[in-house]
């Protein structure tokens, strides 16, 4: 035994320690320190492999036992770095480009079990009701504790058509909620866009991809067709968007700043020593912005929000954002894999760092629902239904206009609709109102 021990000491101290040296030497120590590999450690470590390869009560491969291994070594770092086995490492790749096959949900790992972050939009999982901060504690009939992040998102991909059924924990409810979900497969459109009233645009960004800048153009060149007099103010939809990648997050919030900082970052290494700035040109040429976020909003909304924010360049309403203020960085590994490692905290312009602690909103809005009053059938007196009443000194008397009513209720009927579907969306219309108004009147 002592042989054999020995043989599996120096096997693994040996691969442990090329891979260790494989990273870097900022991985191993900082630059001003001297880089030393902790030897009695690597000794325990060893030990427990020879023990696992022979006490456990099923013989398992040093292969399983290494990968395994790597995964611990990064998931005791924090929620958002991982070990990407090849078909992770694509299916990460195919995400980012916006078709992917699953259930079309952003998570991270919460004590043990998956976390929502956000459902994404016109997925199986919204449309189900999937809500941010749901825990999953079971798929099918499987534990989610003591599941890597990679493979419960493994499990929950599937084939597109076939059911999984989650077990969720939700804030508010006395029993855990099973939900039924048909897996399909995920097309992600990054930006939509729609006017709300003459003048009044409405742009949603559901996730940040590499051509979501672009799509974000072409949406507001659209906008600025359909209305000749221009856009006099944008709702920028960012509640529920996971986030994505931060040139996507840079590249929005350049669209809309002529001048300075968007976002910086800073790290050990050189390279996560980041700063953004914004160039000369405002697609909107200053017309006012409100911008809309809930608990939803993480990592590359969060940027744009705080850049906007900084910058005064648009109102920040709804709710306190997530609070994912870490930049994970992807290095390929030559067996086609690859690390996803945090390497860097980014800040908003105002040196504000967001991790764990979110961008708090100008307007704090609750996530409400409202209904209309039902109408009792008796209409409000005037000033012009009283006999004899006063004449107004403009030549003109004040006429009864019969039909008046029924106007009145066919013009208020598309503020109304807005307001009982989306309520924040509703009060953010009325402030861009009011915000263009005052703008006018300077």
């Amino acid at each position: 035994m002592r042989t054999h021990f020995r043989h599996y000491a120096i096997l693994i101290t040996g691969l442990v320690l090329g891979f260790l040296l494989s990273l870097g030497q900022g991985v191993l120590a900082d630059r001003n320190e001297q880089s030393t590999l902790p030897l009695d450690d690597l000794r325990i470590f060893s030990e427990i492999f020879s023990k696992i390869k022979s006490d456990y009560v099923e013989p398992i491969e040093d292969k399983a036992l290494l990968q395994n291994a790597i995964r611990g070594m990064l998931s005791g770092l924090d929620p958002h770095s991982a070990y990407l086995i090849p078909d992770e490492y694509k299916d990460l790749r195919i995400g980012t480009s916006g078709e992917f096959g699953g259930l079309g949900i952003e998570v991270s790992m919460e004590n043990g079990f998956v976390k929502i972050v956000a459902p994404i939009d016109d997925t199986p999982a919204q449309r189900a009701g999937m809500q941010t901060g749901d825990l999953i504690i079971r798929l099918d009939d499987t534990p989610v504790k003591g599941m890597s992040l990679g493979d419960a998102v493994k499990i929950m991909r599937g084939k597109p058509g076939e059911k999984i059924i989650l077990t969720v924990l939700r804030n508010g409810e006395d029993k855990p909620l099973k939900v039924t979900i048909v897996r399909a497969v995920i097309r992600v459109t990054s930006v939509k866009s729609r006017m709300l009233e003459s003048g009044y645009g409405y742009l949603r960004i559901s996730q940040f991809q590499t051509r979501t800048s672009e799509a974000l153009q072409k949406a507001i060149l659209k906008m600025k067709k359909e209305n000749k007099d221009g856009i006099k103010g944008l709702v920028l939809d960012l509640r529920n968007n996971p986030g994505g990648v931060l040139s996507g997050a840079v590249a929005v919030s350049d669209a809309f700043l002529k001048k300075g900082l968007i976002v910086y970052t800073e790290g050990r290494m050189t390279d996560s020593q980041l700063k953004f700035n914004a160039k000369p040109t405002d697609v909107l040429g200053g017309a006012p912005m409100v911008v809309l976020v809930n608990g939803g909003s993480a990592s590359a909304s969060e940027i744009v929000a705080g850049a906007l924010q900084d910058h005064k360049r648009a109102v920040i309403m709804g709710s306190k954002t997530f609070g994912k203020g870490s930049v994970q960085t992807i290095l390929p590994m030559e067996n086609g894999s690859a690390l996803k490692l945090t390497t860097a905290r980014y800040f908003t312009p105002s040196g504000t760092s967001i991790q764990a602690e979110g961008i708090t909103p100008d307007i704090v809005l609750e996530d409400v629902r409202v209904s209309s009053k039902k109408d009792s059938g008796i209409s409000r007196i005037k000033e012009a239904d009283l006999a004899r009443h006063l004449g107004n000194g403009n030549g003109k008397n004040a006429k009864k206009d019969t039909k008046k009513t029924s106007k009145d209720s066919s013009s208020t009927k598309k503020p109304e609709s807005l307001a009982r579907t989306d309520f924040s969306l509703y009060q953010a219309l009325n402030l861009l109102k009011g915000l263009t108004i005052l703008n006018a009147q300077r």
